[in-house]
């Protein structure tokens, strides 16, 4: 499959125009606001380095797309009650504390080119207070009253924690399968786009079919989206990702493009990758020499290719839902993430 511009973009009379973010933003505004009224009211405690670290991140500058995608996938089912503002928080929380952990993990100084709180606070306060925003999101699942969502959301936790041990034994591993790094990705990064889409239909109490079909919207676009955050960290320039270019190369994580790069290769390509991942023995120019085979096998539009397919059944997923203005909304997110690429 090659890799094309999304079929979304069309070019008009003096300009192309470019699958945005803006519309789902615009649609749930006035939710958002509420959310983030939630945000910063449940992150309160009288320990003040609480609400500190935590809005530290909160304010980092994320789009905030996994609460978006509960608050769009509630008005995509027609929900006009107010569960979904607690819930969309709650999404937010347990991303939020899962990046808190990352950071600790990576042993990152940056996130979207600011200090990460772990390098602002160490590293066991950023532990703790993403266990505090944990314990956070479970009280306002709990508050919900709902079983059903109870066991989405806590589920969805369970799943993002194995995925990180799973990502923790296969860094430095240049043999891992693109089966096993799918298998991580789908655990660690996908399974809360799927939970925030799929809740939005549960809140609405909707037939199994719509909460099907969101749930596996969220997921597939979750993959899409991971993907091309895989091809960034070796194409695009910090300004346009919002952090230093080849963090991954650096913390010898094996993504897709290695990946896919290592199996195309020959003895003498293989031994480098060996070094610079397996071994984390890095030396001046050998990032630009990664990127420069990742340039000569095309793994970075086959890692792109394989996006376009999950962002293409992440639109057959919408299929099922009327064509209003969420759905529009929701159809040109799923071209933004594959387009930031490009």
């Amino acid at each position: 499959m090659s890799v094309t511009a999304p079929a979304s973009q069309t070019v008009g009379d003096s300009a192309e125009r470019r699958p945005s973010f803006n519309a789902l933003r615009d649609l749930v505004a006035a939710d958002m606001a509420k959310v983030n009224e939630t945000i910063i009211r449940e992150m309160h405690s009288p320990v003040a380095l609480i609400p500190q670290l935590a809005g530290h991140i909160v304010a980092s500058g994320g789009k905030r797309l996994r609460p978006m995608l509960t608050l769009a996938s509630a008005g995509l089912v027609g929900y006009e009650g107010e569960r979904h503002i607690n819930l969309a928080a709650c999404v937010e929380f347990i991303h939020t504390a899962t990046l808190l952990h990352d950071d600790v993990v990576d042993e990152s100084a940056l996130r979207r080119g600011k200090d990460t709180a772990n390098a602002v606070w160490g590293n066991q306060a950023s532990v703790l207070v993403g266990d505090f925003l944990f314990s956070r999101a479970f009280q306002l699942m709990v508050a919900d009253g709902s079983l059903k969502v109870l066991k989405i959301l806590s589920d969805a936790s369970a799943v993002i924690a194995e995925g990180e041990v799973h990502q923790l034994v296969t860094t430095n591993d240049v043999e891992t399968t693109e089966a096993a790094y799918l298998e991580v990705i789908e655990s660690k990064t996908a399974v809360l786009f799927a939970a925030a889409a799929q809740i939005g239909a549960v809140v609405a109490d909707r037939p199994d079919g719509e909460e099907t079909a969101l749930e596996s919207f969220g997921r597939n676009l979750g993959v899409a989206f991971q993907l091309v955050d895989d091809v960034l960290d070796y194409s695009a320039e910090q300004e346009a990702l919002g952090k230093t270019v080849g963090d991954d190369f650096r913390e010898g994580k094996v993504t897709l493009p290695v990946i896919l790069a290592y199996a195309a290769a020959d003895d003498e390509e293989r031994a480098f990758w060996a070094r610079v991942i397996g071994e984390l023995d890095q030396r001046d120019g050998d990032l630009a020499h990664a990127q420069a085979l990742m340039a000569k096998h095309g793994t970075l539009a086959k890692s792109l290719a394989r996006a376009r397919d999950y962002a293409d059944a992440a639109q057959r997923d919408l299929d099922l839902f009327a064509p209003t203005a969420h759905r529009r909304a929701l159809e040109e997110v799923i071209d933004f993430c594959v387009d930031r690429a490009y």
